[in-house]
């Protein structure tokens, strides 16, 4: 694709109401964006667009080159397509996004990945997971593809990064709108060592109708999609519901049938979806993923809890106890077992939240 013919695509897609099946119909009407940006207000309305968006049309011919120096200026590299570097994977699915915005390293969209999503609301025993399946991909040179939401994702990331590994954050806003604020530095750190993208023009806001359609493009750049935690109704549940429709495997976490966080991922199970507890659950179905690191990870010794330790660790869960409850349960005085939570600690399994809550964040 030539500079004037990227340059009135990325035009035409920033005037607000030209969407993704908007470009696919100029393109199959005119032949060339190019043409499709010099045709007249009747031609342009031949195609479904209304006079308030052939005027916008008409009135910003003069402006592709700043447009274009705009995008430039703000290190966003567009992707048609039409061009080779766009990823088959998503190529194939239904309702392929025309155009993706990219910052980052855009060879990590043809690379081996696996998406991970979740609740929000995660809770430490969904943060866990997410940030250790995050990490082991990342071991086993996978990428790690989520949507950078507070929760399950945004620890998914971090998992990946926090060895170095690769990850992709899928938006539901433009490239240059971070959603949530407070993942501002996550989404620096992914820009520098992964890749954002998504197929929103560059300052569109995240409205609600953008996730959805967002999540479509999570599940086509993956060979299958992880559900951590989600509730009877959520964003990650649709997901899931792209990927059947894409022919991508998906998977669940199971958690406490108590939680209202694990009711959408324990209902996938019941329906087919396949039960996940380690990454070889989820790597077994692709043999040629599998590296050393994983068989090394597999093998890593077990640490040792005493007889004390391990009579805790029964009383605990992935959901907060409180102090005197453990203690109504165990024949420890208060001294005794404030030294064996202590341990616990340190040793990476429980961690001591306000209130006198404990909750186990590692599996013993």
């Amino acid at each position: 694709m030539d500079y004037i013919e990227k340059a009135s695509l990325c035009a035409l897609h920033s005037v607000n109401g030209v969407g993704n099946r908007s470009l696919f119909n100029l393109k199959s009407y005119f032949g060339s964006f190019e043409r499709a940006l010099a045709a007249n207000s009747n031609e342009l309305q031949k195609v479904l667009l209304s006079p308030n968006l052939t005027d916008d049309i008409i009135k910003l011919r003069s402006d592709i080159d700043i447009y274009m120096s705009f995008l430039v200026n703000e290190r966003i590299e567009v992707i048609s397509i039409e061009e080779k570097a766009y990823p088959d994977k998503l190529r194939n699915i239904y309702n392929p996004p025309y155009l993706l915005y990219s910052k980052g390293d855009i060879s990590l969209l043809n690379q081996d990945s696996i998406a991970i999503v979740g609740a929000r609301a995660a809770t430490m025993y969904g943060q866990k997971v997410a940030f250790q399946f995050g990490q082991e991909l990342a071991l086993n040179n996978i990428v790690t593809i989520s949507g950078m939401a507070r929760g399950i994702d945004t620890r998914a990331h971090k998992g990946a990064l926090d060895v170095d590994g690769p990850t992709i954050a899928v938006l539901g806003s433009g490239i240059n709108l971070i959603y949530p604020k407070d993942n501002t530095d996550l989404y620096n750190k992914i820009c520098e060592e992964g890749l954002v993208i998504s197929e929103f023009p560059p300052n569109v806001p995240p409205e609600p109708g953008n996730f959805p359609r967002r999540n479509r493009i999570i599940s086509g750049l993956s060979y299958g999609v992880v559900v951590v935690e989600a509730k009877a109704k959520s964003g990650a549940l649709i997901t899931a519901d792209f990927a059947l429709e894409q022919g991508r495997d998906v998977f669940a976490v199971p958690g406490p049938i108590t939680s209202k966080s694990s009711e959408g991922a324990n209902n996938l199970i019941k329906q087919g979806a396949k039960l996940v507890s380690s990454l070889g659950d989820i790597l077994e179905e692709y043999p040629h993923l599998v590296s050393k690191s994983l068989k090394e990870m597999e093998q890593a010794e077990l640490p040792f809890f005493d007889e004390g330790e391990e009579r805790v660790l029964k009383l605990l869960d992935f959901e907060p106890v409180h102090f005197d409850i453990i203690l109504n349960e165990i024949s420890f005085n208060v001294g005794e077992l404030s030294a064996v939570l202590l341990n616990l600690e340190f040793k990476g399994i429980v961690k001591s939240m306000p209130g006198n809550y404990y909750v186990k964040v590692s599996d013993a």
